[in-house]
């Protein structure tokens, strides 16, 4: 039998989902209410003030290195571009992994290969400093510039993606009325769940990046047994081999996904070899994907695949909203100028 402990919002996340305000299924058509369950805490709707202009974000390395004990995926090392804005990317080649873990979580099941097209990520989660340069405010309750921006609803995280796309020059990918996400638009947006686990992974196939033994999880790292029950500044812990800071702990990540409590199988987007291509996720449902584990999650829910999920619109602010972030892709077609 299985020790592994739950993974949903209510460990280590919120219990929004359990005990939260009015939610809503949002598809690409709009938004329509689903159900009304009983209210434990006040949640907030994060109203986004569309002012400013987008000025930091990842700083350079303090000298800590991939880890030694894994080798980067075969191939060149993904190439680092800083935007005109600032903010660092990865370029990440395409591929084919297989996503999720046949020994962990029933939402984790089944392990299924898939292959992505090349993208850009930022390196970091989006900070303070990034969020309100752009955006003209700070919902963070642990406040310092170089910190994840965190108490941001999934509506926040992808005002802010088009905001950005905007300043930077490029056509916004999210639909502002339905909240529709454009995939052929060259703009910012959050990833998608494949993405996040292929970036995350960077090739490996063990439950973190870095290996299999949970002991060298805070060397990359804020989680529960470190993080003195606060967020931490970016690029502070090892990276992952591609070069990525933070994909385990600090803060929780959106993905663009609905989601669901399986990968339920399906012959939607597959080559004849069984392959998913480009997967988008459900095409509706009532909440959306975190990812990542965050600063008060145990080890396991830090691991490359384990999942949680939250409602996009409302942010709760007793129940775990201060562990929510995200950062942002962009299709690989060109580099970010």
């Amino acid at each position: 039998m299985s020790t592994r402990k739950s993974n949903r919002p209510d460990r280590g996340l919120s219990q929004f989902s359990r005990w939260g305000l009015s939610q809503f299924s949002r598809s690409e058509n709009g938004t329509v209410p689903l159900r009304n369950r009983p209210i434990r805490c006040v949640g907030l709707l994060i109203l986004v003030t569309l002012t400013g202009i987008l000025a930091g974000g990842c700083r350079k390395s303090d000298g800590l290195e991939a880890p030694a004990d894994v080798a980067p995926a075969a191939g060149a090392a993904p190439q680092t571009i800083v935007t005109k804005t600032g903010i660092e990317m990865v370029l990440l080649p395409g591929g084919e992994f297989v996503m999720g873990d046949d020994e962990g979580e029933a939402d984790e099941k089944p392990a299924h290969r898939v292959r992505l097209s090349p993208f850009y990520i930022d390196a970091c989660e989006v900070t303070q400093a990034a969020y309100e340069s752009l955006m003209g405010k700070n919902p963070a309750k642990f406040t310092a510039a170089d910190r994840p921006v965190e108490r941001v609803s999934w509506l926040s995280a992808v005002q802010y993606c088009n905001m950005r796309s905007r300043r930077e020059g490029f056509k916004p990918c999210y639909d502002p009325k339905t909240l529709a996400c454009d995939f052929t638009a060259d703009g910012y947006r959050l990833p998608t769940e494949a993405e996040w686990e292929y970036a995350c992974r960077a090739g490996t196939t063990t439950r973190w990046s870095f290996g299999n033994d949970p002991a060298k999880l805070a060397s990359h790292a804020w989680f529960q047994k470190n993080a003195a029950k606060t967020t931490h500044p970016v690029h502070e812990r090892r990276p992952n081999p591609w070069g990525l800071y933070d994909v385990h702990g600090n803060v929780a990540e959106w993905c663009n996904d609905f989601y669901q409590e399986s990968y339920a199988p399906t012959s939607a987007g597959k080559d004849p070899a069984g392959v998913e291509e480009d997967p988008r996720g459900p095409a509706s449902g009532d909440e959306r994907v975190l990812r990542g584990g965050n600063w008060k999650a145990d080890d396991e829910s830090c691991r490359s695949s384990a999942r949680a999920s939250a409602p996009p619109g409302f942010a709760d602010v007793c129940f775990g909203y201060e562990a929510y972030g995200f950062r942002c892709v962009r299709r690989g077609g060109a580099v970010p100028q």
